[in-house]
């Protein structure tokens, strides 16, 4: 079956309304809830606060904002593990599924809500007995395996902040993260499977702490792949035995709302990582919100899969904090979506019967290049709302998700946000919103977006820059350690208006298409070229499996576009196929968005949670010294990219 022929968005004008069945049954099929928002937010944030949630203490304060630092219902008391856990425990769901657990290998693991609290409250003790207590902040750096939400709640539960790191960064990473949080204790495991093999992380943890970490104590090893690693007396514990030891009686501590509930470190390409602070009432509340309407959550029936990483912020608040603040059953995977086979996703997907499945543009892509018989083995009609995040999504891969995936009926959820906002900030809600293939369409009810351009002003159509004008809830509290850095970075370069680095445009019928990161718009010419629209003028080329764009620079244009493209099947690179493959984007988007260099490449250099690193390609493009390529999941593919450069530039 041959691909369809997708318009990039300036020519996008197909719409896909909700079916009337799913509208029927949908959690808000009209427009109330941004009537009540637009109508007084604060009110309509502090109503779902105490509907979605279970305080110890109401709030009598909703928002105190002094511009830049908010805080929401401030003077009431929760507690995370109480919410997600404790009340959905006392309401008799205990033996309802929290997660069902599959490992690379093929094992599995069902976790009812009750079991997942007494792991909870005992790993809580755990972390008092080694001397933690409210206040104190811990690392860990572990692969998608179950201990890993369990050692998050039990944080919550004692008011311990946790700093997660994702599984495949360095010992460099987790040294800069560890001092800049002053971690007192590493929590790990020897190791995760990784395509078919164990992916070590305790002897990454032992090389950081050789470096220096001085104010790590103690380290905490879950046995996932039997690997032996050395275990330093009086430093590392046994999980397992720390465990079998703890009791099972750990009530839950009343937080206040603003207590710092993680850090999270998002890297720049030369400053250090800056730690996102999360608190706990605001982020809880909008996290739940957002899961509940955004997905369309029947907790009662669905099976729910976020199929993302948990050391990413994607992973804290739709894997833990929102599914298991709603009293939801999700699937949890431990490996790569290709082993054993290309169509591992769809087996799991089919074997738990999964109601709404939320992956990246990028894994979709790769599905597309798979080809569509990896997903006709197997049945997904049990799917009923699917979402998409991490990047904005090109129209000829949201319409094969639609098609393929969707049955083409099924909405998309196509969901901006970022790691500073905590949360689903632009989305479709699938019962309301007629969707674009391409475009994340409208902020969620309670968030207010303006695009602006260079001065600031209010842009109604077209292109400009996405600022966020009032607080939100799950917004972040700030840099950790460094309040002038939140200044400086989120604050100070459009007047009381957070900007979030992203580039957008708004169509004549009010729809915002996401464009990437700010320095991902390029300038030719003076003109603003998005590597978004490329990318997707690229890929609709049939010989084009996946593409990435920069701007290189250009003497004479100030920058110049450059293709990186990935072929489909059977087609060969030859200079010929470059140049038409240019020639194509000079067709769909004239030829001032024509690359000037189509450059054909084996892969394209990409970090472990699957997004392509364009400093790199740029770095290539313009001959210049490589950056830091630690986070890369396969470093080589850089060289040979720089060999298929040069060999073009010969050409």
């Amino acid at each position: 079956m041959s691909e369809p022929t997708i318009e990039v968005y300036e020519n996008e004008d197909r719409t896909f309304a909700p079916s009337a069945e799913f509208t029927a049954q949908a959690n808000t099929n009209d427009r109330s809830l941004y009537e009540e928002a637009e109508a007084d937010y604060e009110a309509f944030w502090a109503r779902q606060a105490r509907e979605l949630l279970t305080w110890d203490q109401d709030f009598t304060e909703i928002l105190d904002w002094q511009l830049p630092f908010a805080k929401w219902f401030a003077d009431g008391k929760l507690n995370v593990s109480a919410n997600c856990l404790d009340r959905h425990v006392d309401a008799g769901l205990g033996d309802k599924v929290a997660y069902y657990w599959e490992g690379e290998p093929g094992d599995k693991i069902t976790l009812t809500y009750a079991q997942l609290l007494t792991e909870v409250k005992k790993f809580a003790n755990v972390m008092k007995g080694l001397g933690l207590e409210k206040g104190d902040r811990v690392a860990i750096y572990m692969p998608m395996i179950l201990e890993l939400p369990i050692a998050m709640l039990a944080c919550t539960r004692i008011g311990v902040a946790h700093s997660v790191i994702f599984g495949g960064f360095s010992a460099d990473a987790i040294v800069d993260r560890c001092v800049d949080a002053d971690a007192k204790l590493i929590i790990t495991a020897d190791a995760g499977y990784r395509r078919g093999a164990p992916a070590l992380l305790k002897p990454t943890v032992d090389a950081a702490l050789e470096i220096g970490a001085p104010s790590v104590e103690n380290v905490i090893v879950a046995n996932r792949c039997d690997t032996d690693p050395a275990m330093t007396e009086g430093r590392d514990h046994w999980w397992h035995e720390l465990m079998a030891a703890a009791s099972d009686d750990c009530p839950a501590e009343p937080m206040d709302a603003e207590q710092l509930l993680y850090l999270l470190y998002t890297s720049g390409t030369t400053a250090k990582p800056k730690g996102i602070m999360h608190t706990t009432g605001g982020y809880l509340t909008q996290v739940a919100f957002t899961h509940k309407y955004v997905f369309d959550l029947k907790p009662e029936t669905d099976i729910y899969w976020c199929a993302a990483d948990i050391g990413w912020v994607t992973g804290h608040s739709y894997i833990v904090y929102g599914p298991l603040a709603n009293g939801c059953t999700s699937v949890m995977y431990e490996g790569t979506p290709d082993t054993p086979g290309k169509d591992r996703l769809w087996d799991i997907a089919e074997r738990y019967g999964v109601t709404q499945l939320y992956t990246a543009p990028t894994a979709i892509r790769m599905f597309m290049k798979w080809g569509t018989q990896e997903v006709e083995k197997h049945d997904l009609s049990k799917l009923r709302v699917l979402g998409t995040v991490g990047e904005p999504i090109n129209p000829e891969a949201w319409m094969w998700y639609h098609e393929h995936i969707g049955g083409e009926n099924t909405p998309i959820v196509d969901t901006w946000w970022q790691t500073e906002t905590g949360a689903n900030m632009i989305t479709p809600l699938p019962g309301v919103t007629t969707t674009k293939p391409g475009s994340a369409t409208h902020p969620i009810p309670g968030v207010f977006m303006e695009l602006v351009d260079d001065a600031g002003n209010t842009v109604e159509t077209g292109g400009g820059y996405l600022t966020i004008s009032r607080p939100w809830p799950s917004m972040l509290r700030g840099i950790w350690g460094n309040e002038e850095r939140y200044r400086e970075t989120y604050w100070s370069t459009y007047e009381g208006k957070y900007f979030a680095g992203d580039g957008a445009k708004l169509d004549d019928d009010g729809y915002l298409w996401l464009l990437g990161r700010v320095d991902d718009v390029m300038n030719v010419s003076g003109h603003r070229i998005s590597t978004t629209e490329v990318e997707s003028a690229l890929v609709d080329h049939p010989a084009v499996a996946e593409a990435a764009v920069v701007g290189g620079t250009d003497d004479i244009t100030g920058q110049a576009i450059i293709g990186y493209v990935i072929l489909r099947g059977t087609h060969e690179a030859s200079v010929a196929l470059g140049d038409e493959i240019r020639e194509h984007v000079g067709v769909k988007l004239g030829k001032i968005a024509r690359p000037k260099t189509v450059i054909i490449v084996p892969d394209l250099p990409k970090t472990r949670s699957g997004k392509i690193m364009r400093r790199l390609l740029r770095d290539v493009a313009d001959g210049n010294k490589l950056g830091d390529t630690t986070t890369l999941a396969d470093p080589a593919v850089v060289a040979a990219i720089a060999d298929g450069a040069a060999s073009s530039d010969e050409d």
